[in-house]
């Protein structure tokens, strides 16, 4: 009679998890371009390394506009001079005016000769500022903190300020965004699982995402949901959402594909299956393998999201079935069986024989231990095994 292992179903609290599909995106992207026009003198920085805010990244010849800012800063003493010649002759016509030693016209003249002194001291003082301003721009700094990929130009190329020559990008990855995508029936179909009571949400605001890499790992660094999208993309039906997760080692990449596990709610009464006891029909549909009454029966199922290693089983299951875990080789429906029980901490799932005691499944043929739920020896089998005892 073939052996199977077996668990026996009870409802236990669990997350209900969605799993979805995202990408990584970099928090902040900076483009790193040219604000004045000239040649690349100098490269500063490692490509592909880490660049602090404010870096040196690139040296553009500061020549032609050191020259200009030398000319603004001139032009500005010059026309401080001709202020301070305006101001002295309009304070020395003040007090002759009362006197009637000069005309009120000679005096008008002398204060809007001052004015536009004091003018030409302010227009030039802009253009000294202009000056500086374009004189700073020959050091192309970074305007964030992250990491730098490849210099778009090299040293020597002609950068130009009217098409804004871009020279090199700057990316925040720590921490990084995961934006993702959620079907409106999902969402749906929580919210009323919600209202009717039948899961609990976790809160405002507290929904966690667990990342999971291209090969099927966890991310080690859980990240936190910002927010779920306000519409919805006409053309696939999907809400967007995103999670921001901390990246230290710099292990997320922009543009990574991801898979998101959003814990969105919990359920009290979950009814779980170990994964390796879920079978598949011909027509594609699932279904588990039950003992009653020592015999095989096979049970068509839906399933929900899977938590570690076992699926949540949405319908068909009910609490105290017994499910088959190990053994589907040699059994089909309506088969008798015998049964012990799965030890999930055993490698492969199963008991390993003879770590039971010899009452249990891993005995002889000749000698079965009664099962729960087993028909009892037969008359002759007793007798035989009283008389071994004797």
């Amino acid at each position: 009679m073939p052996q199977v292992s077996v668990v026996t179903i009870q409802p236990q609290r669990a997350p209900i998890v969605s799993e979805l599909p995202g990408r990584v995106d970099a928090v902040r992207d900076a483009q790193i371009r040219s604000r004045v026009t000239g040649i690349v003198q100098k490269i500063t920085f490692e490509q592909g390394g880490d660049v602090k805010e404010n870096q040196l990244l690139f040296k553009i010849d500061p020549a032609p506009y050191k020259a200009a800012y030398d000319q603004a800063t001139a032009q500005l003493k010059q026309a401080q001079a001709n202020l301070f010649s305006a101001k002295l002759l309009a304070d020395r016509y003040a007090p002759l005016v009362k006197a009637n030693a000069v005309s009120k016209q000679e005096y008008d003249n002398a204060v809007a000769s001052y004015r536009q002194a004091d003018a030409a001291v302010a227009a030039a003082k802009a253009a000294q500022d202009n000056a500086a301003i374009n004189l700073g721009y020959t050091d192309v700094t970074s305007p964030i903190t992250g990491r730098i990929g490849k210099p778009l130009v090299t040293e020597g190329a002609l950068v130009e300020a009217t098409s804004a020559t871009q020279m090199a990008i700057v990316q925040q990855l720590d921490p990084i965004y995961v934006d993702f995508t959620q079907s409106t029936a999902e969402l749906a179909s929580l919210r009323r699982a919600f209202a009717s009571g039948q899961l609990q949400q976790i809160g405002k605001d507290t929904a966690r995402a667990t990342i999971v890499l291209e090969d099927g790992t966890e991310y080690g660094q859980p990240g936190k949901l910002l927010f779920t999208g306000i519409t919805v993309d006409p053309s696939t039906g999907q809400v967007n959402l995103r999670a921001e997760v901390p990246n230290p080692d710099g292990i997320l990449l922009p543009g990574m594909y991801v898979r998101v596990r959003l814990e969105q709610g919990v359920d009290d009464k979950a009814l779980m299956v170990p994964q390796q006891a879920l079978q598949r029909t011909a027509d594609g549909m699932q279904s588990l393998m039950l003992v009653k009454d020592n015999k095989i029966e096979q049970l068509p199922v839906t399933t929900g999201g899977a938590i570690k290693n076992e699926w949540v089983v949405t319908s068909g299951l009910k609490a105290g079935d017994v499910v088959v875990v190990e053994g589907f080789q040699k059994i089909r429906p309506g088969a008798p069986v015998q049964v012990s029980e799965w030890n999930k901490g055993n490698k492969g799932g199963a008991a390993a024989p003879g770590a039971q005691p010899p009452a249990q499944p891993g005995a002889k043929p000749a000698e079965p231990a009664p099962q729960p739920g087993a028909k009892p020896a037969e008359p002759a089998q007793q007798d035989k095994a009283a008389g071994q005892k004797s």
